[in-house]
């Protein structure tokens, strides 16, 4: 322990807190009740990323992809976007010709129509519930 002034500091590892509070600090970090910067500041936690890495550990979002994007210039971030989206974009056309070439060898229909028959399915469903009342 070291005094300064009228404030003591205690040096803690992160050995110190158990994993039942890392999980309730996480919590509330991603159900928005606090910001990481205030769960540091509300339970003192010395340490800069401490808590974002038990958010990276033990969250449930993903808090990589949102660091990452958020170091990134709001131009770079579109321009990535667009990439990724004209990637995707690719990769659904060759996936629609593996369909259509499927189709042709093996003479089926993998894309069949399932709107209209779902959409028949409850209106019948919905006619049998009224005449029953």
């Amino acid at each position: 322990m070291e005094k300064t002034g009228k404030r003591v500091y205690v040096k803690r590892t992160q050995k110190d807190y158990s994993l039942a509070f890392k999980l309730q600090l996480v919590d509330e970090v991603e159900k928005g009740d606090l910001t990481y910067k205030q769960a540091q500041l509300k339970y003192g936690i010395q340490g800069r990323s401490t808590v974002l890495t038990w958010l990276r550990k033990h969250g449930r979002l993903d808090w990589k992809e949102s660091d990452q994007m958020k170091k990134k210039a709001p131009n770079k971030q579109i321009k990535e976007l667009e990439r990724k989206l004209k990637r995707l974009e690719a990769e659904k056309e060759i996936l629609n010709a593996a369909i259509d070439i499927a189709d042709e060898l093996f003479d089926t229909e993998i894309r069949k129509k399932y709107l209209p028959l779902s959409e028949a399915a409850f209106k019948e469903k919905g006619n049998k519930e009224d005449l029953s009342q």
